[in-house]
């Protein structure tokens, strides 16, 4: 397989997804491989996922990124917010390299999707200050200034004037759980965006994850001063961003 096309492996809350990716184009090869994360999201039954991936891609062997819902320091999970608690302090890197026979690089999900809009998607050759927000069962953030990631943010737990955290009440899954409307839902995310450009005071937002796909329908509720996309890749950017990590990580270690 040429060097330029990665496994990059997005692990959600709800679903794992994962594909082939060129990294020198930004795009996936061929169809992505959707699996429901399993109950509860062990470190066991993931590695298991991981593996399953490996196998459904033709016995992958090569570089594999992965996007992982948690803060993320040299490999090892920090936080589990919407995963099973065993995974703090896993390391994520050598777990996935196990089971999937291969080099595994792991980083925070909403980071390495932010990369990937930052040089493929809607923050290319944006200067100043942009964020990258992932909607899906929790909100996951990327904060950018000149095109340099700050790294494991988690800005979707800042405190809502409700008492709520603010992936709790804006959330995909706080959408589903309380039966809200795609207006009602997006009056309740322009809030949060509100904070959000209130303490940050970004050039752009680019809305990435599940709800990216329906910006459309909500787009009139958002009234923030601060302009605000969707991501040109939707729900990839996930995937495309891990693959893209997982490149320069070894190609970092090459170097070393």
């Amino acid at each position: 397989m040429a060097n330029n096309i990665i496994l990059g492996i997005d692990v959600g809350a709800s679903a794992v997804k994962s594909g082939l990716v060129d990294v020198d184009a930004g795009v996936l090869i061929g169809d992505r491989f959707r699996v429901e994360t399993p109950q509860p999201s062990t470190p066991e039954a993931l590695s298991g996922i991981v593996a399953q991936s490996v196998l459904h891609f033709n016995r992958y062997k090569g570089i594999i990124g992965v996007g992982f819902p948690s803060v993320v320091k040299r490999g090892v999970a920090d936080t589990a917010t919407n995963l099973d608690q065993k995974w703090i302090g896993t390391n994520i890197e050598t777990l996935f390299s196990a089971a999937a026979d291969c080099p595994v690089f792991a980083a925070n999900d909403a980071d390495v999707a932010g990369l990937a809009e930052m040089r493929f998607g809607e923050g290319k050759g944006v200067m100043g200050t942009v964020v990258m927000i992932t909607i899906g069962t929790g909100i996951g953030t990327a904060v950018f200034l000149n095109g340099h990631l700050l790294p494991n943010t988690e800005l979707g737990h800042i405190r809502m004037d409700t008492g709520m955290d603010a992936e709790t009440y804006a959330s995909n899954a706080a959408q589903k759980r309380e039966d809200l409307t795609v207006k009602k839902w997006g009056r309740r995310f322009n809030k949060y965006l509100e904070l959000m450009e209130l303490y940050l005071q970004p050039d752009l937002f680019i809305l990435g994850g599940g709800a990216s796909k329906n910006f459309e329908e909500f787009k009139e509720r958002i009234t923030i001063q601060t302009k605000v996309v969707p991501a040109k890749m939707f729900n990839n950017a996930g995937i495309v961003g891990a693959a893209m990590y997982g490149a320069e990580r070894a190609a970092l270690a090459v170097k070393v």
